[in-house]
């Protein structure tokens, strides 16, 4: 395992997925810790997606770490598509850790709500009410973050919550993760939280396995800063940590 950094990014490049989930879950529990002994209370967002597996398998097994202090967060979900389908991310998160642990609460994206535009609103105020003390993100193969792909990310946007279209690769990737059979299986509408959360957070812990991210990997660390790769911008936040493994580090 080797470290580096790019700008503020701090990077960690493991041998494998499994040391990669690891070592970002040894971090994220050693950052709730110690947020657990300053705040009553913790805002954790958390991204759904296969690539977060080996970290939320090892999150799971540590000690100490204050549940009962988290309230927690997600970053998408598709429009229309209902919580017992197990392409929602609702059904991911809640079977990888929100029902697995004991958290003060979890609030959820409604992307099938009868009132998109309510619910919309409803998830930015709670959004509004502080910053997340800590985001746990990947990246898409086409660089987004969330679902903040390139034609859609503003990394100054006004709003916190939004509904986006999803270009070709960000839904070729959700086939490609074995989440949907075909590409029009797939919705073209997703309901976002967008950059300036991501921006505002106190911690950002960035889970990237696989060589079919290293091209995304590549343009976030040795691109510009841009909206055309938006996980460019966590090349300046404060307090970011991203971990790769040999595949998505394959092209640095």
């Amino acid at each position: 395992m080797r470290e580096f950094k790019v700008d503020k990014l701090s990077v960690i490049v493991a041998d494998s997925n499994q040391e990669m989930g690891k070592t970002a879950a040894d971090a994220i529990a050693a950052d709730l810790r110690k947020l657990g002994r300053e705040k009553a209370e913790i805002r954790v967002m958390f991204a759904a997606a296969p690539s977060q597996n080996t970290m939320f398998e090892a999150l799971r097994n540590l000690p100490d770490i204050p549940w009962e202090k988290i309230v927690a967060f997600h970053m998408d979900e598709y429009i229309g598509i209902s919580i017992d389908r197990p392409q929602s991310f609702r059904a991911f998160l809640k079977n990888a850790i929100f029902d697995k642990k004991p958290f003060k609460a979890v609030n959820l994206i409604e992307g099938d709500a009868s009132d998109v535009e309510g619910a919309i609103k409803r998830y930015e105020a709670l959004l509004r009410e502080r910053p997340m003390d800590m985001i746990v993100l990947g990246i898409g193969e086409n660089g987004h973050i969330a679902f903040n792909d390139p034609d859609v990310a503003d990394f100054n946007d006004k709003h916190l919550v939004k509904i986006v279209g999803l270009d070709d690769v960000c839904r070729q990737q959700q086939v490609n993760d074995g989440c949907f059979a075909t590409f029009d299986d797939v919705p073209s509408h997703a309901i976002t939280v967008t950059i300036p959360a991501f921006r505002q957070a106190g911690v950002l812990h960035c889970v990237v396995p696989n060589e079919r991210k290293a091209n995304a990997v590549k343009a976030a660390l040795q691109g510009p800063v841009s909206e055309k790769c938006p996980a460019s911008i966590l090349r300046t936040h404060d307090n970011a940590h991203l971990y790769i493994d040999a595949g998505s580090a394959s092209l640095l």
